[in-house]
Order: C-alpha cells, then structure tokens, then sequence
C-alpha cells in the first residue's frame, strides 16, 4: 500500500523518479515543457532481454541503435558493440570484441584497455561513418601505469588515472579495432576535482570534428561540458589532448548531484544547433544552443513501460536514461540500471526479473520544435 501511495504521488506531481531529493536550480527554471515516453525491454529473437549490460551511450549506425557496456557489465558483453533494431528494441547482434592497433598496444594505456576499461558514451564522427569515439571514466581498479607513463601523464587537472579518449575504427563483418587513443587533460583553473567515477559521459560531434563532452560534475558539484577539436593531427600526437570550455548556458545548481549523463547534438530547419543533455538524476533533458544565444530549457521527462499484457503500462521510479541520439525527427534514449535504485521499478511480479538481470529499455521521444524556440 505504501508503494502504491508514493506512486500515486509521484504520478500527481510528474516527477518520474521519487530516489532522488529536489534541489533548488540557480539557473535556469523549467519550463512547462513535460513530456512522457514509454520505454521497450530490449530482447532478442527469442524474447530475451540483455543480462546487465550496463549500456552507456547510444548511436545510430545504418539506423540501428548502437550502444556500449561499461566496466561493471556482464563480462561476455564489455569491449563490445551492441546493436538494436529501434522498430521494435530487438538486440539484433553484437560485434567482436575490440581488435588493438600496434600503437594502441605500444601505448602507456594497453594494460588498462584490454582488460575491463569502463568505457562510457558514444559518438559517431559525421566526416566518417567508420569512426566512432568512446571515453574512459573510473580506472581504480587497473593497476597503477609504469614508473615513466605516470611521469609523463601526472598532470592530467583530474584524475590520478587519465581519462583516455578512444578512437574506435568499424572494419565491417564485425569487426573493430580500438585504433587510437590519447589521455584527456583539464586546464587547473577550469578545477575539475579528482572524481573517478564522476567524469565523461557524454560525447557528441558536430560536423566539423568539433567533440562537446559531457562531465557529470566538477569541484563545485556542477555539471560541465567541454570541448576538443579533432582535426587530422590530432590522433598524430600521443601527448595530452587539453580540453576547452565553451561559453555554454549549462545549468547550475546550489546542492545535489545533477550529473550529465549523456550528450546528442540536433540541428534545426534553420541551421540552429543545439546540444540535449540527459540529466539522469533529474529526469530531465537540458536544450542548450551551441551558440549561446538562446536560454537553456529544462524539459522534465516522465519514464513510463510497456510491460505488456501482464503488467500494463506504469510508471518508473527510476530510469536512469544513460545514452540519447537523434534519427530524424526521434529522439531515441537508453537506460544504464542503476544497481542501488532499479528494483524500485519492479511493482510487477512479471518483470521483476527483467529488473534483476539489470536489463535496459529504449525509450523514443518525438522532438518539438518549442524545443528550440
């Protein structure tokens, strides 16, 4: 009865998630701009959904949905690319496991990224669709670099373990080499803090190579985004890639954690840009014009499934949207499970062990243009 009492309460109020507290906004305020999308289990062709894999970040590939695990999936999935028909959430394949380039392999970060490297957010280079970028966040738990890489890379503004940038190269048949990679580095005055499990979970490319990345909070608690410039040397040079920080309305808040936790980046009829943030913790998206023209909107976003004929349609107390890209005029989202808050959703006994392999859902949003009025 109790559960059934929150429910009804957060149904009242549009808030589709009840774990987390709300915490007051410096800026900017939400606008009435709620929408509601109802989330598919992802299941194969024999109606089996993915065993926790802990999916991070989404593309579209030849229209399909592709996404990534990240360092605490299911072993069998991780160094891997996983792809989803969006018609209907089926998980049509996955690739290989991730081939090594000679200089990946001669690199100070080989140890790291051959064995279970928590690969986080995707994006598709627009200049070449077999290029696709990823990003490292928590490395504690691979061992420390040698005595000469750690002198080299110690300065990274961040973390003691750099975040690495990862140049992924589609060799079709299924086949992907992790064919360069270059550690990030954080200007000391942009003061980033040293957060391992804190970092880069958002990427997305303009068609210029200009990278926006999205960090889930900095010193102060805020979120951030960042930019690099991937222009033909740029994979040449096996020193720091330093980051920049653009003049972006990106909210700021007084308390809390409101993490980024996804990037995709839209372009309107009239040549406007804008980048969608996922706000996980605050179900919310964040429109925010690359030009910095035009105010960031808030979109609060309610989290609903289809659970069939058994369980219906009901409400999520906790989503945990991870990854987000555009295929026309759909915005399409998918879930990371968050271990701690998931078996919240479960108040239908046939799902409850969808919830407990930890198994994602994609969610379609149609995209409007008050969006980016």
């Amino acid at each position: 009865m109790l559960k059934k009492a929150l429910l009804a309460v957060c149904a009242v109020t549009l808030v589709a998630s009840c774990s987390e507290p709300v915490q007051e906004v410096t800026k900017p305020k939400k606008v009435d701009l709620k929408e509601v999308t109802v989330g598919e289990w992802i299941t194969d062709a024999q109606g089996s959904v993915m065993f926790n894999p802990q999916t991070s970040g989404l593309i579209d590939i030849d229209g399909q949905l592709v996404t990534i695990s990240d360092g605490s999936a299911d072993s069998s999935l991780q160094l891997k690319l996983h792809y989803i028909n969006p018609a209907d959430a089926t998980f049509t394949t996955s690739s290989d496991a991730f081939s090594f380039s000679s200089s990946v392999r001669r690199s100070c970060f080989y140890s790291y990224l051959s064995e279970k490297p928590d690969l986080e957010a995707l994006a598709t280079d627009p200049r070449d669709p077999s290029i696709v970028y990823t990003v490292t966040e928590d490395a504690t738990r691979t061992g420390a670099l040698s005595a000469s890489c750690e002198a080299k890379y110690a300065e990274t503004g961040s973390t003691d373990y750099p975040t690495l940038l990862v140049k992924l190269t589609i060799k079709g048949e299924g086949k992907i080499e992790m064919s360069d990679v270059r550690p990030l580095q954080f200007p000391t005055e942009f003061e980033v803090g040293n957060f391992p499990n804190d970092g880069i979970e958002g990427l997305t490319m303009d068609d210029n190579g200009l990278l926006y990345l999205g960090l889930e909070k900095d010193k102060a608690g805020q979120p951030r985004i960042f930019t690099l410039n991937i222009d033909d040397d740029f994979w040449g040079i096996n020193d720091f890639a330093t980051v920049s920080a653009p003049s972006l309305d990106v909210p700021t808040f007084t308390a809390g954690n409101h993490p980024i936790n996804g990037l995709a980046l839209h372009k309107t009829g009239k040549g406007d840009s804008f980048l969608i943030a996922a706000a996980r913790n605050d179900n919310e998206l964040w429109i925010i014009d690359t030009a910095g023209s035009k105010p960031t909107k808030r979109i609060p976003v309610i989290f609903k499934v289809n659970g069939g004929e058994a369980c219906g349609e009901y409400l999520m107390d906790n989503a945990s949207m991870e990854g987000l890209v555009v295929m026309g005029s759909t915005l399409w989202l998918i879930n990371d499970p968050w271990v701690k808050n998931y078996m919240k959703n479960a108040i239908c006994d046939a799902d409850k062990s969808r919830y407990e392999d930890m198994a994602p859902l994609i969610f379609p949003l149609e995209m409007k243009e008050s969006w980016f009025e």
